[in-house]
């Protein structure tokens, strides 16, 4: 299996490369706990129309190995960079789902965004939920931490309980299988216990706005109105709002799980999107 490392640590990260080499590149960037699995319904139809699709399991996640550290936003978004680097990937559409987005964010911030065409935050927590001197409006962080808490103590029934407000289920809309849930839920066991508990602590201090405004490529943000893991108002609505010339997509009644319910409609939106 393809495999690179981590400069910042040799950490060995997974990562599959499907489609054609010489089409259009879309690497994608997953959200905490998941696999690159979480992609299938974009990454196989669009490799199979001519883009060449990428993403990588995070250190802790997946086939990636099992580490204690690096588990800040620098060096995840250091890992992106060793992917793009191995393979040597230019005009690259990122696509960042949930906190996969913030990686993709301080990516560009490190980087420069030279390899980096355009992103796509679909989903996604930046510029971060709680409340800060850019956020006054945010959540408090102390309900972030109780949270966190709650995945410490039994990450499984944390899964578990939230798969349906994930996918927003109880809304009108394209419906997902009880067994698809099963699934999604033992592929967020994927990650370890570490990484995700590292990976929640991100959130209460996130604050991406500074960042958010020096983005100078094209943007596009996709959120579900009824993302109950990151609130339209809180994320996705007000990175559009911040970042020069974004253009927002919300999907109405999608939830956080949108890349399965609504796939159909993210796929063409990609579309249009990584092809200029």
């Amino acid at each position: 299996m393809p495999y690179f490392e981590s400069t910042a640590d040799r950490t060995r990260l997974h990562y599959i490369d499907y489609g054609p080499a010489s089409g259009p590149v879309i690497v994608f960037v997953n959200s905490s706990y998941f696999s690159t699995e979480m992609w299938e319904y974009q990454m196989l139809p669009l490799a199979g129309e001519g883009f060449r699709c990428v993403g990588f399991d995070r250190r802790g996640h997946g086939r990636s190995d099992d580490v204690w550290g690096g588990f800040d936003l620098d060096t995840l978004a250091g890992d992106l960079g060793a992917l793009l680097d191995h393979l040597d990937l230019r005009d690259v559409t990122l696509v960042g789902h949930s906190l996969g987005s913030a990686e993709v964010i301080r990516y560009l911030t490190l980087s420069g965004g030279e390899r980096v065409a355009r992103i796509a935050l679909v989903a996604g927590v930046a510029p971060g939920p709680a409340r800060s001197a850019d956020h006054p409006g945010g959540l408090a962080p102390e309900l972030v931490h109780a949270s966190n808490e709650t995945f410490r103590q039994d990450r499984a029934t944390f899964f578990a309980d939230g798969a349906d407000a994930f996918f927003a289920r109880h809304l009108p809309g394209p419906p997902v299988s009880d067994a698809y849930v099963a699934h999604m839920v033992r592929l967020c066991h994927g990650a370890t216990a570490r990484a995700g508990t590292a990976l929640n602590e991100i959130l209460a201090s996130l604050n991406l706005v500074p960042e958010l405004t020096k983005i100078d490529c094209p943007v596009l943000v996709v959120h579900g109105s009824a993302d109950a893991s990151a609130p339209l108002h809180l994320t996705g609505g007000r990175a559009a709002a911040l970042i020069p010339g974004a253009a927002l997509h919300v999907y109405e009644n999608a939830g956080h799980g949108l890349f399965a319910t609504h796939a159909d409609r993210l796929n063409e939106d990609l579309r249009t999107f990584a092809r200029g």
